[in-house]
């Protein structure tokens, strides 16, 4: 064992990277995400819109407005779709309350029959639900580095390759009026972006890099349904 370690030169040392060592976020703040090479994004998400039920005179302003909005566009942009399992928990439960409040025979038998109806179609297929992003980037070229200016502010310890103050001024500096037009564009074309907040970014990378455990253990709609089915019915009174 000792030939083996040696050949080989096996360190007995323990491991001590993470798996944040492979993700190239450096660090999320005030709305904004900051990645380990310098570059930076501001991550918007917006309303979705019926394009199907607008009249043709409406769907074609929106399609002007939407030709409009990218040629106003003098930086690089990136539309994200995602799809992802909706949790409808919330709505199976207002379903018990308001049926609980209903007093009319048949009126509460069609509201159990809808809630029978829901249950199968979630035990069936997955229900999905769709969120639309825009990112704003900022290039790590943008921070206009020179050989001898870099030198003063390279940072040795940290995530960044430079000054935090700094990244995150240039950042601010560059990003912040790239928001701005795109909310104001967007606008045109009946569409409303929200910037996300800090914890809402932390959020929604939390749900793309650990995607894996929710197709484990299910969502929480069906895990209260299979509660709901394994419990024992209530005893009928005499």
């Amino acid at each position: 064992m000792n030939l083996i370690k040696t050949l080989f030169k096996v360190k007995e040392s323990p491991i001590r990277s993470t798996t944040q060592v492979h993700v190239p976020i450096a660090e999320i703040s005030d709305g904004i995400v900051y990645l380990k090479d310098g570059s930076a994004c501001i991550v918007l998400e917006s309303t979705s819109l019926n394009f199907g039920l607008l009249s043709p005179a409406e769907q074609k302003a929106v399609i002007l407005a939407y030709a409009a909005f990218l040629n106003s566009l003098t930086f690089p942009v990136q539309i994200v779709i995602r799809s992802e399992r909706k949790d409808i928990t919330n709505y199976l439960m207002y379903l018990d309350q308001e049926s609980k409040k209903i007093k009319g025979p048949k009126l509460a038998s069609l509201m159990e029959t809808y809630k029978v109806f829901i249950k199968d179609t979630i035990k069936k297929k997955q229900v999905l639900g769709k969120r639309f992003f825009i990112v704003a980037p900022f290039s790590a070229l943008e921070l206009g580095l020179s050989k001898s200016f870099t030198s003063s502010i390279k940072k040795k310890k940290g995530p960044l390759p430079y000054n935090k103050d700094y990244v995150v001024k240039k950042a601010k500096v560059s990003l912040y009026p790239k928001r701005d037009h795109l909310i104001r564009q967007s606008s045109r074309a009946g569409l409303v972006l929200k910037q996300l907040s800090t914890t809402q970014l932390v959020e929604l990378f939390y749900q793309i890099y650990n995607i894996g455990e929710e197709e484990k253990s299910g969502t929480l709609t069906e895990r209260r349904i299979e509660r709901e089915e394994n419990e024992p019915e209530p005893a009928k009174p005499n």
